[in-house]
């Protein structure tokens, strides 16, 4: 299988995930806003933050409105981290590798574009925002159940599996440096106190994982359970830990994967040394900011590795 192919494959993941938490963001947002007594108010500025587009936005316009922030986070096309580019990036990569993916899931990629473009207008009116997202979530989770089970299970779907568990790693941190933010600052006021339960349920359900955590830690909602349910969890697919375990799996399984392999397992072990109950906002802070460096120098790895120098040549029979 020729580099260039598993780093479509590589990329449709990635593109396909980051549409698709654009969506759960958005939605679960919506739904806080409105759960949030009058005295609290979130907005839709962290959402850009999230991103990590802000002052990108800021070129734009200083307003942080519900509807401007939307546009942007949906629509725009000149902003690379909205739903739409994703979508359309996805499509992209997903075109030139039809050879490759099952025909029924480039059918529900290109049918999935289409229909995120063609009825934009919903997702940017608050009537029909909330079935335009969940019907982009529904058929990312179609692609997904169609890949895990149609895909030869070769090297390219060990890359399909790389990009999207990197991607969620990545996502997960962002959005939990940006949402205890406020956590923090609320665990401070007592006046607000009764509301802090609202917002970690509000991370967890952002991640589909409210049901999850209930299931695995048989507690009620407290931040350090969550934390360590977020960041250490074996069994939930969207935790830091079993991203990065679903991906050191793989990279066993490659070729000439020592490299990535040690920046996977470096990023491992500093996870389990970690001690999670002891984190004020700014040492999860710093914390986050390290998982990110090294979750970059795991795509670094496997760029060099397998995508540019091997541009022309077989990678992999596995």
């Amino acid at each position: 299988m020729l580099a260039r192919v598993v780093e479509s494959i590589y990329w449709m993941a990635r593109y396909l995930e980051r549409a698709e938490d654009m969506a759960r963001l958005i939605n679960v947002n919506a739904h806080l806003i409105m759960d949030l007594p009058k005295g609290v108010s979130l907005g839709w500025e962290p959402l850009v933050d999230i991103t990590g587009s802000k002052e990108a936005y800021l070129q734009g316009s200083d307003s942080f409105e519900e509807k401007l922030v939307l546009k942007y986070l949906i629509a725009d096309k000149k902003n690379a981290s909205s739903m739409i580019s994703n979508l359309e990036a996805a499509r992209e990569n997903a075109r030139t590798i039809r050879d490759v993916i099952p025909r029924e899931c480039w059918e529900e990629i290109n049918r999935l574009h289409l229909y995120a473009k063609e009825n934009l207008n919903m997702g940017l009116s608050k009537r029909s925002r909330h079935s335009y997202l969940r019907e982009i979530i529904r058929s990312n989770q179609s692609i997904v159940g169609l890949l895990a089970g149609s895909m030869n299970q070769d090297a390219g779907y060990l890359f399909l599996k790389l990009g999207r568990n990197l991607e969620r790693a990545d996502m997960t941190t962002r959005f939990i440096d940006v949402r205890t933010q406020s956590l923090f600052d609320i665990d401070q006021d007592t006046n607000l106190k009764a509301f802090d339960n609202i917002q970690w349920m509000n991370i967890l359900k952002s991640l589909t994982g409210y049901q999850m955590y209930r299931r695995e830690m048989q507690v009620g909602i407290r931040h350090s359970k969550v934390l360590w349910f977020l960041f250490m969890s074996k069994v939930f697919p969207r935790s830091v830990f079993c991203c990065i375990s679903e991906m050191k799996r793989c990279i066993e399984k490659l070729p000439n994967h020592q490299r990535s392999y040690d920046a996977v397992n470096l990023l491992s072990q500093m996870l389990l040394s970690a001690d999670l109950k002891v984190l004020n906002h700014e040492k999860l802070h710093d914390l986050i900011d390290d998982v990110q460096l090294k979750t970059a120098d795991i795509h670094i790895a496997l760029d060099r590795t397998y995508f540019l120098s091997n541009s022309s040549n077989e990678v992999i029979s596995s």
